[in-house]
């Protein structure tokens, strides 16, 4: 960890890693701050528990994957071809190293279900994901009800993503892919 990064950037960095790659509960404060290399009183000049360290983690990859969603649909041709490319990007991620699936399941399984703050933004996300899917069908398709196309298209796509990982193959994503295609022809 480069010691330029400023500190909160360092341990949020540090956590988002380690959070994905071990899980919420298998990563400690000390192993952030040791890996971070932070110490125990700048941490909380920034972060007064753990709980806001995993809120600016799970804020973090929600950023970076809607960034990085939408440039991989943009370069896709307007259309089918960009409403199934939400399955072509997921199909993308389960190749990348590391691939654990999705950080808020991964999350809210390991939280307990009265963690309102946690819980309140996985669900924020979830929500503004299927609201993601409704614009892409919207732009992209001419459908009686999209709202309806949209939520089986995010259910398809939630469904791939934990089986995926559940299974360490991508069939399941290459199969909601098909399922999304036949929906939409």
């Amino acid at each position: 960890m480069s010691k330029r990064l400023p500190v909160k950037e360092r341990l949020v960095q540090t956590a988002s890693e380690l959070f994905y790659e071990k899980g919420y509960n298998r990563t400690g404060i000390n192993e952030i701050l040791e890996k971070a290399e932070v110490a125990k009183a700048s941490m909380y000049q920034h972060f007064r528990s753990k709980e806001e360290i995993c809120l600016a983690y799970l804020q973090r990859k929600d950023t970076e994957f809607i960034q990085e969603l939408k440039s991989s649909l943009n370069d896709k041709k307007e259309g089918k071809d960009r409403v199934l490319g939400l399955f072509d990007f997921l199909r993308d991620f389960y190749y990348q190293d590391g691939f654990r699936g999705c950080w808020c399941l991964n999350t809210v399984s390991e939280i307990p279900k009265d963690d309102e703050e946690i819980n309140g933004e996985i669900k924020k996300q979830k929500n503004n994901f299927r609201a993601f899917i409704q614009r892409v069908v919207k732009e992209n398709l001419q459908v009686d009800n999209e709202k309806r196309l949209a939520d089986r298209l995010y259910l398809l796509y939630e469904g791939a993503i934990a089986e995926s990982q559940v299974h360490m193959e991508v069939w399941p994503i290459e199969e909601a892919r098909q399922m999304a295609q036949m929906m939409i022809a």
